[in-house]
């Protein structure tokens, strides 16, 4: 292709987001030879073909792809380029969360003071109660507290909590031995206990102690983990909860079938109306019953509505095979837990049913 047709380096530079450095770069390595090498002057110049290749190469380097793979990649069919981007991320997650917990120990190691025993909990108890709270987490970058769980440690129990602000979870622990400490609560990261949970449920014993910056879980037979404590203020659901107003209807429903009815359901935006006769689910506009499932509802007749991402997983997550729904208006807070047990509790928020999705 003669020269006049080409693109110099400075152009090709700006089309394909890398540098006139780094394409020299690329161009020794043999990743992306330019199209003409003027013979005299030495100057490179490139086609129009090769912008597409040059913004995946830079693409693939922004994410920390060695050469070696970003190679293999651009040579590679759709498919197995695919599998081969796939491997690299899953490879740097489990390096970053390698790097946390080694960080999280050595800044609990750094503290001057010696850390404080907070609680003794039975392992597999704990991790079901922490996957149990943590999908009331969300990731938000303004408000990272929101990602943690806020943890409170009394004599009687210890009681995990989380937010996103349209759902809080709620679930109580009782000790497995009396409580080295009279109260203790921090915020700890929900990513670091998410990547414990496997080694706490493996463990019969969990032995929970504060540091100035986290908690140490010791872990029976088992390398200790250290998971970090977030500054920013956790919301005051306390006093959230303590300004509900009272229960006006309650409905008694069996877990599973609530599932199947939300599983069946079309859309995205959820309407419950709760009536002497059952718990009926509409699924037309207007209002006409659709899905259903039988319950026990006592109080007036309510109509109220969901995000569907909001009410499944406080439904999901309930333990036991029948729930109470405690159902305060149709714009209020509706408390979801156990018929049998109340040591998990979820309040899931409602939408304006009127408001388009």
């Amino acid at each position: 292709m003669p020269i006049s047709e080409l693109m110099p380096i400075g152009v090709f530079a700006q089309r394909s987001g890398l540098t006139p450095s780094a394409l020299r770069f690329y161009a020794d390595s043999g990743l992306l030879p330019p199209a003409e090498v003027d013979p005299v002057t030495g100057y490179r110049y490139y086609s129009d073909g090769q912008v597409a290749g040059a913004t995946v190469l830079r693409r693939l380097r922004e994410i920390g792809m060695p050469l070696t793979a970003v190679e293999a990649v651009l040579g590679a069919e759709p498919g197995e380029a695919s599998r081969l981007i796939d491997e690299h991320v899953t490879r740097v997650l489990g390096d970053a969360a390698a790097v946390q917990r080694k960080a999280a120990a050595i800044t609990s190691s750094l503290a001057d003071v010696p850390s404080q025993p907070v609680a003794a909990l039975k392992g597999p108890v704990l991790a079901d109660a922490i996957e149990q709270v943590l999908t009331a987490t969300t990731r938000e970058p303004r408000m990272p507290v929101l990602g943690g769980l806020r943890v409170e440690a009394a004599p009687e129990a210890v009681t995990l909590t989380a937010t996103d602000r349209y759902r809080l979870a709620m679930r109580t622990v009782v000790p497995a031995e009396p409580a080295a400490t009279t109260t203790w609560a921090a915020t700890v990261s929900g990513d670091d206990l998410r990547a414990a949970v496997a080694d706490i449920r493996r463990s019969a014993l969990v032995r929970v102690d504060a540091t100035p910056h986290g908690v140490r879980l010791r872990l029976a037979g088992r390398d200790d983990r250290h998971c970090r404590l977030l500054q920013e203020e956790f919301p005051d659901h306390r006093l959230m909860l303590a300004s509900l107003p009272d229960v006006t209807t309650r409905v008694t429903v069996a877990k599973d079938l609530l599932l199947g009815v939300l599983e069946e359901h079309p859309g995205e935006r959820i309407s419950l109306r709760a009536t002497r006769r059952g718990l009926d689910v509409p699924v037309a506009p207007d209002g006409h019953p659709g899905l259903g499932a039988p319950a026990a509802v006592t109080g007036p007749d309510v109509r109220i509505c969901f995000e569907l991402t909001t009410l499944y997983p406080a439904i999901s997550t309930a333990i036991g095979p029948d729930l109470l729904l405690d159902l305060r208006g149709p714009d209020l807070p509706v408390t979801i837990r156990s018929a049998d047990r109340g040591d998990l509790t979820t309040l899931a928020m409602p939408v304006n049913a009127d408001h388009p999705a």
